[in-house]
């Protein structure tokens, strides 16, 4: 068991912004550092916010979750995998690595969704005690380029990538306004390039955190 402080790190970002491949990387080169990484993923994590991620990317019935219900459903995902998972993790002195957290939902169901972002706040408060990331990791890039990589992936959309391109630009916007508003809590990196030079952006951005 280490004694040294875990800390957490969260990738957000719209669709094609390359959030997986940088937590991989980032992950790599952590341990590399001989530190002890743990990588999870929202919605997932858990064996019961894994089941509600089923729930929310293939929805039962034509109509689909209402943004109401969709903002539930991912804070109780977030409630087990926060209480199963990520303070255990930290409280091991582990660094852990998420592939979205409550800024996702801020973005999506709070702007896009229209819910705003009270609300999202208010879930999040009780499900999961508030818990922020040491850093959060935004992946940003021009519009063009990110469709493009969806795209080359060739792979099919979920309920929620394959909303409209105008919802698309409402969750950048919202994700926009929120990092303005925090900037010591995020890191706004250039997510277009090759991935090494991306991950060597994410590396220096989080210099003051790293051992």
């Amino acid at each position: 068991m280490s004694s040294a402080k875990g800390r957490f790190i969260a990738f957000e970002g719209g669709e094609g912004a390359g959030k997986s491949t940088q937590a991989r990387l980032l992950a790599e080169a952590l341990r590399a550092r001989g530190l002890t990484v743990v990588t999870t993923r929202e919605p997932g994590g858990t064996p019961g916010a894994e089941a509600i991620r089923n729930l929310l990317l293939a929805p039962p019935g034509e109509a689909g979750w209402t943004p109401e219900a969709e903002a539930l459903l991912f804070a109780a995902a977030r409630a087990d995998h926060v209480a199963h998972l990520i303070r255990p993790a930290l409280d091991r002195g582990e660094w852990v690595i998420c592939d979205r957290f409550v800024d996702s939902s801020r973005a999506y169901q709070g702007g896009a969704g229209g819910l705003g972002d009270e609300a999202i706040l208010a879930l999040h408060g009780l499900g999961s005690d508030g818990l922020r990331p040491d850093r959060v990791i935004l992946l940003e890039g021009d519009e063009a380029a990110l469709a493009g990589r969806l795209a080359a992936r060739g792979a099919e959309t979920d309920a929620i990538e394959g909303r409209p391109a105008d919802y698309h630009r409402a969750v950048a916007a919202a994700f926009r306004a929120i990092a303005a508003a925090d900037p010591s809590g995020f890191a706004r990196i250039d997510g277009i390039g090759a991935p090494e030079e991306v991950h060597a952006r994410i590396i220096a951005a989080l210099a003051d955190l790293l051992p």
